[in-house]
């Protein structure tokens, strides 16, 4: 008998962090995957699920990405001759195309890069990043009447 392997989707049920405050402040455009370059202690407290990517961002220094503000709270069994930095900046994997790619779209259109999704994939940490504009007040009232107004129409299609 032949086993049938499922493809898995990489940030379905491998999820350790969710961003959900990025939705709120930004306007997506576009999504990328980038590795993470990690220290022994920084996998183990993500195995255990501590980590915050709320006030987290990306940042292009000498044609390589960077991830700041992420705050990875080490656990109490690290060894005693590493003194972990939760807050240390960790560098980003990206092929060199995308890399250049979102160079020019941050440098000349103005775009912020932003943390989303924080996932395993084929046992490697995965981050997936969003090219992203800010919204302003009235944008973020306007979603949330969009939002609302769904909600609404699903109700009243319910009902009937």
């Amino acid at each position: 008998m032949a086993k049938s392997k499922k493809k898995s989707s990489g940030t379905s049920s491998n999820v350790i962090a969710l961003n959900r405050k990025a939705r709120h402040d930004y306007f997506i455009e576009e999504r990328y995957e980038a590795g993470l370059v990690l220290e022994g202690w920084e996998v183990k407290s993500l195995r255990a699920g501590r980590v915050q990517l709320n006030e987290g961002y990306c940042l292009l220094k000498g044609g390589e990405l960077w991830l700041f503000g992420v705050h990875l709270s080490p656990l109490n069994t690290v060894s005693t001759h590493i003194h972990p930095d939760p807050l240390r900046t960790r560098k980003l994997l990206l092929h060199a195309k995308e890399l250049r790619k979102l160079i020019g779209a941050v440098e000349r259109k103005g775009y912020a890069l932003i943390p989303l999704t924080l996932y395993w994939k084929r046992g490697r940490v995965k981050l997936e990043i969003a090219l992203a504009k800010g919204k302003q007040k009235y944008d973020k009232r306007a979603t949330e009447k969009e939002k609302e107004w769904t909600r609404q129409k699903e109700r009243l299609l319910k009902v009937r």
